[in-house]
């Protein structure tokens, strides 16, 4: 029978929220790490993240913890996994929820490191150690936006408002750990009509690349749509 008493009965279970959020710095593939530990005297670098409020939703648990972390709104924001091994929290039973968030990381406040001791990884190069298991969330998450990032075209969401084909290309080899064919990359990203060419050309490159931006109204209709913007072989 479904009521209060048969409820009440059963054992709690804290549910966490944990955040995979990564940047492109032109160059590399990052994620945003935090240090912090269940013992005060020992630090460990660690995912960000915080705890699912009574009265709230997933989603808006997961879009709450990121503003109250990066003081973000409005950034790519996906449900990954929950993980739920007993032994996984050695403080308290408790089953994680991971989100993985794409975000401009020129668009993170320099305060941010002070206030969370937060500091930017490339993919490649993270600390040994992580907290829990962190690095398990980080590990499919890099698997999940590769197989994203080759079919839709949430790429975009990593790059400044107007960027070059080139960087462009940067970011999904850096992705992807790979290179690319120069024309072949730009004919297939120009041939979903996804982007708008400007007048303006890009003043830090020596032969003046034009610069870009999403078509809007063309990236929210084709968000969901399958671009096959790399091949199977990539990933």
């Amino acid at each position: 029978m479904l009521d209060k008493a048969s409820y009440s009965k059963q054992p709690k279970c804290l549910v966490a929220l944990d955040s995979i959020i990564f940047g492109f710095d032109g160059e590399q593939l990052k994620i945003l790490l935090v240090k912090r530990g269940p013992n005060p005297t020992v630090q460990t670098w660690s995912l960000m993240g915080g705890w699912l409020a009574p009265n709230e939703n997933l989603e808006r648990s997961a879009e709450r913890i990121l503003f109250e972390l990066t003081g973000l709104k409005n950034v790519y924001l996906e449900q990954l996994y929950t993980f739920g091994d007993v032994d996984r929290d050695p403080i308290e039973r408790t089953v994680s929820v991971a989100y993985f968030a794409l975000i401009n990381i020129e668009h993170i406040d320099s305060t941010l490191s002070q206030a969370y001791h937060a500091e930017w990884f490339p993919v490649s190069k993270m600390p040994k150690e992580l907290l829990f298991d962190h690095r398990q969330m980080i590990d499919l998450a890099i698997n999940k936006l590769r197989y994203k990032a080759a079919l839709h075209p949430l790429g975009f969401e990593l790059l400044p408002e107007k960027f070059t084909i080139p960087q462009l290309q940067k970011l999904y080899e850096a992705i992807f750990q790979t290179t690319f064919d120069k024309r072949n990359f730009s004919r297939k990203i120009l041939s979903t009509r996804l982007l708008v060419k400007l007048k303006e050309k890009q003043k830090s490159s020596k032969k003046g690349a034009y610069l870009y931006q999403v078509d809007q109204e063309k990236y929210e209709t084709y968000s969901n749509s399958f671009l096959n913007f790399v091949s199977n072989s990539a990933f």
